[in-house]
């Protein structure tokens, strides 16, 4: 009955939609270019098109009563940079599909609007799944467990399988993705020694066993005696339905697209789905112990098509406990398995991306971050099979501690200018360091509001708000106007993406980090990228023999930990071998990825050297962009230790180089806004000098003519006969338009545009710098 109640709101929800907005529907306000949708509001006074400083605000019950959503709007338009908001709420009692939901969203970016602020809002199945698992009960997520128990010679065995409750930030206080109910699949007996399962002895006893106790946290089963038989040890197979939808349910997607397209009468600026994938992996060390499989019948259904005709549950006790002479087997069971991990969960992003813009227009933003667990390892791969570098956004965009150098890879692949990295602290200070190492690793954050913290969610949002922080972040988004391309980082490690997610071989769980932070640490900015993007093309051979990412062209690539490639791997850089960037590798490369036995070293470009050390690969690294005189940049010398992992980040002062050739310097110590630069540096044989405070940027044309420059507190200026010479420090930024005209824009408050910046252009605006928060 309560789930007939349900499927009838859910559709009543959807026709009412349905009838005013048909499916495709446009907000024709969104159709428009991308700069258009996040002009920099000065509160009255002007706008200007840049890339949107984003901040995230999660609601709670209070945004939902009358005008309740007012109040942080309000804050946010005066006091912050935001011009791009991404609603997020988690509240006991409230779905996506309600009614209600819909027409306080509505209320609220009507009201942002007015204001000057847009509104992405999280439009994701997770925050609907009682109405999902009323439409499709038989599509829920399901978790696998296989327990291990001895078997008894003269009495039964009872084996006690016990299911988890998960949850995560995307439950906040609604109910968890409980546990719904459990069944019982397969019962093996068998002798085991440590090269695995003796085949011989392998017997299915699932007929013989019974089902004592079921409920929806543990299964209780009856095994029989063995009698004296051979088989020592049995293995019980029990699954738990889980309230979330599978990732393979045939119905997700268009659950997902009808959601989408009932938001459409809202002038959105688009929409996020955060940390999709498959359930989080929590506890880690019983979800990740290799006795746990996520299991459906749609997921068993996919893996039979791709295997040809293997069954899933047999084959997740072959990748649990292995088989004597099946080792070859059982590798193409696990990355056949997870390579479907990424793939569904790539479609499903690609649907998402796809419904967003043919909904809200192609001009809408699609945010934020794909990342959960900030690091590739075990558990990432489990909850989304490492697809980091294929879920689409149009901006790059992680979360937390990610590594940097998929923060900059990320940025090559969709083609942006910068990356975000969604950043929290308990204490708003730290974001000043933050902005500023990010900054100078051509990135931004996505301002997330205090956490873990204590005082009430107004305050967690709108401490960010604070002088220090808006001192920072205003001299900061100057970049924003000039910056058209990433990071320059001319290394790659593309590391095998089979290989780090098999657990039975060393290399599992290694992607390159250890040399990857010794190249960002001795000032060589470099790409992680996984080898799957080869199969992909995203990585590819340019017309001059350059192996590239998008925008970026590399030097110098090291193909690590290749065990299990495909040929395909092999044929690329067989084909590169014959250009331009010089090759390395490091681990050997015996097997297929069905697990076949290949000679794939011999496979590979003899040009390929060969590293048998971080610091021999590092050394010789360093040798080849002398030769080709690449600079080195500021060596990354912060070190982060979170999440149980190290990695290296920049510092908050130095040199940065951009792919089109801007350069970047960045200084700040003790002052939030900035310390004095007082430099002259060379681009090319030409000479720019600076008297700036906090960050000078520069890009000049192959003639040496200024095309972009951007500085804090710019007081004098030079390159050539290009001279700026101020009485008083102004902040600014100018670039030269399509049409080649100068246009530009003073950041600050209450003063007149010297008669010297009015001789390069009068095309200037102004962009007032909010008032802090005094809190």
């Amino acid at each position: 009955m309560k789930r007939l109640f349900l499927k009838n709101i859910f559709h009543l929800f959807i026709a009412y939609f349905s009838a005013i907005f048909p499916a495709g529907a446009q907000n024709h306000e969104t159709k428009q270019n991308f700069e258009s949708l996040f002009p920099v509001q000065d509160h009255g006074y002007i706008s200007y098109d840049i890339p949107p400083i984003i901040g995230a605000w999660f609601w709670g019950e209070e945004q939902f009563q009358p005008g309740g959503y007012e109040e942080f709007i309000d804050e946010a338009s005066k006091h912050s940079l935001y011009n791009l908001l991404t609603i997020g709420f988690r509240v006991r009692g409230r779905d996506i599909t309600d009614i209600d939901v819909h027409n306080q969203v509505k209320k609220a970016v009507d009201y942002a609007n007015e204001k000057g602020v847009k509104i992405a809002l999280e439009l994701d199945p997770r925050i609907a799944v009682r109405k999902f698992e009323a439409l499709y009960p038989d599509e829920l997520q399901e978790s696998l467990w296989l327990e291990e128990v001895p078997l008894s010679n003269h009495t039964p065995v009872d084996a006690v399988v016990r299911g988890i409750n998960l949850n995560d930030h995307m439950t906040g206080n609604r109910t968890p993705y409980i546990s719904l109910r459990g069944s019982l699949r397969h019962v093996y007996t068998y002798h085991k020694t440590a090269e695995g399962i003796d085949p011989g002895s392998l017997k299915e006893i699932t007929d013989e066993c019974e089902v004592v106790f079921s409920s929806s946290d543990s299964v209780v089963v009856r095994l029989p005696e063995s009698n004296g038989y051979k088989p020592e040890h049995a293995c019980v197979m029990v699954t738990y339905t889980h309230l979330v939808p599978d990732v393979f349910a045939p119905h997700l997607m268009e659950f997902t697209r009808t959601i989408v397209r009932s938001y459409s009468d809202i002038p959105l600026a688009g929409a996020m789905r955060d940390e999709w994938g498959f359930p989080p992996s929590f506890p880690a060390d019983r979800m990740t112990s290799g006795k746990h499989f996520w299991y459906s019948q749609h997921y068993a259904a996919a893996y039979a098509e791709k295997t040809g005709g293997r069954e899933l549950l047999k084959d997740c006790l072959l990748m649990y406990a292995g088989i004597q002479g099946k080792e070859q087997e059982r590798n193409l069971a696990i990355n056949h398995y997870m390579e479907l991990n990424w793939q569904q969960n790539k479609i499903l992003e690609d649907d998402f991306y796809q419904t967003v813009k043919d909904v809200f227009g192609v001009n809408a933003a699609v945010v934020t971050h794909p990342t959960w667990y900030p690091y590739p390892n075990r558990m990432e791969s489990k909850k989304n099979g490492l697809f980091w570098w294929v879920a689409r956004r149009d901006w790059a965009q992680t979360d937390e501690i990610t590594p940097f150098g998929v923060r900059t890879a990320l940025s090559k692949k969709w083609n942006s200018p910068f990356w975000y990295n969604q950043y929290y602290s308990t204490d708003q200070i730290n974001y000043v360091d933050e902005i500023w190492s990010s900054a100078l690793a051509g990135g931004r954050i996505n301002y997330h509001p205090l956490y873990p913290s204590e005082i009430k969610r107004l305050d967690k949002h709108t401490q960010l708000f604070a002088d220090n922080l808006t001192q920072a972040g205003s001299k900061v988004r100057l970049l924003n106007f000039i910056s058209k391309s990433p990071l320059d980082c001319p290394v790659a490690v593309i590391f095998g993406h089979a290989a780090t997610m098999n657990r039975t071989i060393p290399a599992f769980e290694d992607v390159g980090m250890e040399l990857v932070n010794k190249l960002w640490q001795m000032g060589i900015p470099t790409d992680l990228i996984p080898s799957s993007e080869i199969e992909g093309e995203s990585l590819y051979i340019d017309e001059k023999g350059w192996i590239r990412y998008g925008a970026q062209r590399y030097t110098a690539v090291i193909l690590y930990n290749p065990e299990f490639e495909k040929i395909s791997t092999a044929n690329f850089f067989n084909s590169a071998s014959q250009g331009h960037s010089i090759l390395f590798r490091i681990g050997d490369w015996t097997m297929d990825f069905d697990g076949n036995c290949f000679d794939g070293n011999t496979a590979l470009p003899k040009q390929m050297i060969v590293g048998k050390s971080t610091e021999m690969i590092c050394s010789a690294i360093k040798k080849q962009l002398r030769e080709q005189k690449i600079n080195l940049q500021t060596p990354a010398t912060r070190t982060i230790m979170e999440f149980g992992h190290i990695s290296n980040a920049p510092p908050v002062q130095g040199i940065a180089r951009l792919i089109d050739g801007t350069l970047i310097q960045v200084a700040k110590k003790d002052n939030p806004a900035g310390e004095v630069i007082r430099s002259s540096k060379k681009i090319g044989k030409h000479t720019v000098t600076f008297d700036a405070v906090g960050i000078a940027a520069i890009r000049l044309d192959k003639n040496g003519r200024v095309e972009t420059l951007a500085a804090g507190g710019l007081k004098y200026f030079k390159t050539g006969d290009f001279i700026i010479d101020l009485k008083q420090r102004i902040d600014l930024a100018l670039w030269k338009n399509e049409k080649g005209e100068i246009e530009g824009i003073i950041q600050g408050n209450e003063f007149e545009i010297p008669e010297q910046l009015l001789d390069i252009t009068n095309n200037w605006k102004v962009l007032r710098i909010p008032v802090p928060l005094d809190k």
